[in-house]
């Protein structure tokens, strides 16, 4: 990689970046997968990074007790194990230190504080510009032959218009700012959303000795983390290999009531749709259990219904219902954020994910891929990664078999500027 400044007295101008390889944007599990799988197929890359770390979402959006939903061996990114100590479901930090092991031995230094403003194709001189704005204000602009879109699925908090919200009065956070239920000790906490991230905010207040009601406005599936002392995932992909998809979701969920038996009693009404079926048509995952039901049907933890509107320390239910609360998380996830910055339309949709479904949402046109998006978690991230870089690596190495690289044309482009 080699770089110009368009004015070498003014350090804050904009510089312009011509990148041999690819342009990454984002430094999160899917970004550091993608430069690693580069890096063993010989092609360089550059990876943008908006935050000062890498994995941002893990290492500051994410409460304290969290650990992996999944067994570990689903969730190991390429070409590095995690290590044979770690638990069959790592911790935060164990999955951070994994993410920052993996980093060093592949040796990826992404480019920190830098955020992507806008990415647009060049038809003309048929290249990706990249213009990033720096923490402290200077601009840079990457040109490549390729853009990986790695920002995934989940890189900005998605916060409901709730009427009177604003007028609550009592604290109003994010999940993304939860870390602990230690300060909602002897409070009425009332967390919205009953994903899994709901169910363990609100399993974290019980256990912290506050009074969680959990609002569950939407049908949910519930699901044992392990069945017969084997991961329940683990089990799923197990049946898939053998049967179909709608047999092995009536398996699970025959499974699942002789373990958990009748939720909806509690107020968790199940979709008519089966997990397996709602998770690769919708997105949807299943809730995996890991204690929450136990507070639930001892009555630490109130399920209640939708929400109508706020006011001052009080939550009215679509019921007519209202509950005193002193505070409120929003467990209401997350989603895309590349309509803001990618100025194309023909991959992505308006709503920041690919148009085409999996297997086949990883690959653009000129020179554009996606990895996180498959809705597959760090399996599916996994395996993005790999195709991106065998698909990359096999033009790259073409270029320099032949020998036709193509700076001459990408000079006069550049010198435009």
């Amino acid at each position: 990689m080699f770089s110009f400044s368009d004015n070498v007295n003014d350090m804050f101008a904009r510089r312009c970046v011509w990148v041999n390889g690819p342009v990454i944007v984002g430094a999160g599990p899917s970004g550091l997968a993608v430069g690693a799988c580069l890096k063993e197929q010989g092609v360089p890359c550059v990876i943008l990074e908006r935050s000062d770390c890498i994995a941002s979402l893990w290492q500051k959006r994410t409460y304290d007790r969290l650990k992996l939903h999944l067994p570990k061996q689903f969730c190991q990114l390429p070409k590095f194990p995690f290590p044979q100590h770690y638990p069959e479901y790592p911790s935060k930090r164990q999955f951070i230190e994994y993410l920052e092991s993996y980093a060093r031995h592949f040796g990826i230094i992404p480019q920190f504080n830098e955020c992507v403003q806008s990415a647009k194709y060049d038809e003309v001189c048929r290249l990706w510009r990249v213009k990033t704005v720096s923490a402290y204000g200077s601009e840079v602009e990457y040109i490549c032959q390729w853009l990986v879109v790695a920002t995934g699925e989940n890189a900005e908090r998605v916060v409901p218009e709730i009427d009177g919200l604003k007028d609550f009065g009592g604290e109003v956070i994010h999940a993304c700012d939860y870390k602990s239920g230690d300060k909602f000790r002897g409070k009425k906490v009332v967390v919205v959303g009953c994903g899994n991230s709901g169910m363990e905010v609100s399993l974290d207040l019980c256990n912290h000795d506050a009074q969680p009601s959990m609002v569950c406005r939407s049908a949910v599936h519930v699901l044992p983390r392990e069945i017969f002392g084997k991961s329940t995932f683990e089990l799923a992909m197990l049946l898939m290999s053998w049967l179909p998809l709608w047999l092995v979701d009536k398996i699970l969920l025959i499974l699942t009531w002789f373990i958990l038996g009748d939720i909806e009693k509690y107020g968790l009404k199940r979709p008519s749709i089966g997990p397996l079926q709602l998770k690769n048509s919708q997105g949807k995952t299943p809730v995996l259990d890991i204690g929450a039901l136990e507070k639930i049907r001892a009555g630490k933890v109130k399920v209640v219904p939708g929400i109508k509107k706020f006011s001052r320390g009080t939550v009215e239910l679509v019921t007519g219902e209202k509950l005193e609360a002193d505070s409120v998380v929003l467990a209401t996830g997350y989603c895309s954020n590349v309509p803001y910055w990618l100025q194309e339309s023909e991959f992505f949709s308006k709503n920041g994910y690919p148009k085409a479904q999996f297997p086949n949402n990883w690959k653009g046109k000129s020179g554009l891929y996606a990895v996180g998006f498959t809705k597959r978690g760090l399996a599916g991230a996994s395996a993005d990664a790999i195709r991106i870089a065998k698909d990359i690596g096999k033009v790259h190495k073409e270029d320099l078999k032949q020998k036709k690289q193509k700076v001459p044309t990408h000079r006069r482009c550049i010198s435009t500027f």
